[in-house]
């Protein structure tokens, strides 16, 4: 059972860290009137899938939703496990949904917001899309392990090292800004704001009927 969730909710993101960059992409190349140029060069294309992101994502095998003594004394969770809730097409619909909001938020959040300082849409959209792959990784988290938060601060780190060291994709002066930050910090809110709010609520209902079994 926990193998089967583990699995579905790897395949689900690794299908929305996909979505995202390719949204952002899509939305790149309309408003510049069809442009075939990449928004992103490809050491960051591969940064963004392996190093930036990989380590936060594979960390979700790690992830259980309830203890396995209670799932060894209640037969019917595997029932409803056998409906395919998990992975099906709903599920697979849902985050595409996700993915194509969260990448027209940041490509557009990024060109509104950024207006006078679009030379710079490289910075600007890559850290609100790392910031908000790591943040998605944290809300999809049922049980924390420590490995799981170990990931999130590696690869936060790393980024953070990137930003710093290869001045060739990354304007140093320009990221020191506060003015940078805080409008980086409001597109990965807008992102991910309402999707917590969602979560939240799901998990609420979960944790009734989490309460419920135990009784």
């Amino acid at each position: 059972r926990r193998a089967a969730m583990r699995s579905a909710a790897l395949c689900l993101f690794i299908v929305h860290r996909g979505l995202i960059v390719s949204t952002m992409q899509a939305v790149f190349s309309v408003v510049f009137y069809f442009s075939s140029v990449s928004l992103y060069p490809g050491f960051l294309m591969v940064g963004y899938g392996t190093v930036f992101t990989m380590l936060p994502v594979f960390s979700l095998v790690l992830d259980k939703d309830i203890p396995c003594s209670t799932a060894l004394r209640h037969p019917q969770l595997y029932k409803q496990l056998t409906k395919g809730r998990q992975l099906s097409y709903k599920t697979f619909y849902i985050w595409t949904g996700i993915s194509i909001y969260q990448g027209g938020v940041i490509m557009y959040g990024a060109l509104v917001l950024f207006e006078d300082q679009l030379i710079h849409i490289v910075e600007i959209s890559y850290t609100a899309l790392i910031l908000t792959e790591l943040i998605m990784v944290a809300l999809t988290v049922v049980t924390w392990h420590r490995l799981m938060v170990l990931a999130e601060l590696v690869s936060l780190l790393m980024y953070t090292a990137t930003l710093l060291i290869f001045t060739t994709y990354f304007d140093g002066d320009f990221i020191k800004h506060w003015d940078f930050w805080w409008k980086v910090m409001t597109i990965t809110l807008v992102s991910c704001l309402p999707l917590y709010i969602v979560k939240y609520m799901h998990r609420k209902w979960s944790l009734r009927q989490y309460k419920n079994l135990k009784k």
